[in-house]
């Protein structure tokens, strides 16, 4: 039986889904809104979508996204890591309710062959897990502060964290 990992943040938003799309589907819209980001740049796509971007974070850390499912004013999905290492799955989700919308970000992480796999499910859930929810809810942060005020945020504004900062 194959265990799927997954870390999931989600933040409820009182800005219009068209807002909150045209905030996260722009091109380098990471540059405005993501606390942990030194530059992002589209490397391909058009003026509706993005198909690969570069993402290089505080540390110096550079990762590639690349787009394969864009469902306009809805969200997409994506793959995200090292140029040639291996890449996680990640999810961006827009849903509306009477009161306001949702967005959530799903990350599936890759698993990685340096932890042992008898002791993979306790790094995960003790190490893993929480790194990457601070990270994500980080992110949303930024990107509620960004349409609250239409301010790009500042480098750590949330935090600093231990893979990005």
């Amino acid at each position: 039986m194959t265990t799927v990992y997954n870390v999931s943040y989600r933040i409820s938003l009182k800005s219009p889904s068209k807002d909150i799309w045209k905030a996260i589907s722009s091109h380098g819209n990471l540059n405005f809104f993501h606390p942990f980001c030194r530059t992002n740049k589209v490397i391909e796509g058009d003026k509706g979508s993005i198909k690969k971007d570069i993402l290089i974070y505080i540390n110096g850390v550079v990762f590639e996204r690349e787009f394969y499912h864009w469902d306009e004013m809805n969200g997409y999905e994506l793959m995200i890591g090292k140029k040639n290492g291996k890449k996680s799955k990640v999810v961006w989700k827009i849903s509306k309710t009477k009161n306001y919308t949702t967005l959530t970000i799903n990350v599936f992480p890759y698993k990685t062959d340096k932890i042992n796999s008898l002791l993979y499910p306790f790094v995960f859930y003790f190490y893993i897990k929480p790194k990457l929810k601070s990270y994500l809810k980080s992110v949303l942060k930024g990107l509620k502060f960004y349409l609250k005020n239409n301010q790009k945020v500042v480098k750590n504004q949330f935090g600093k964290h231990s893979w990005f900062s």
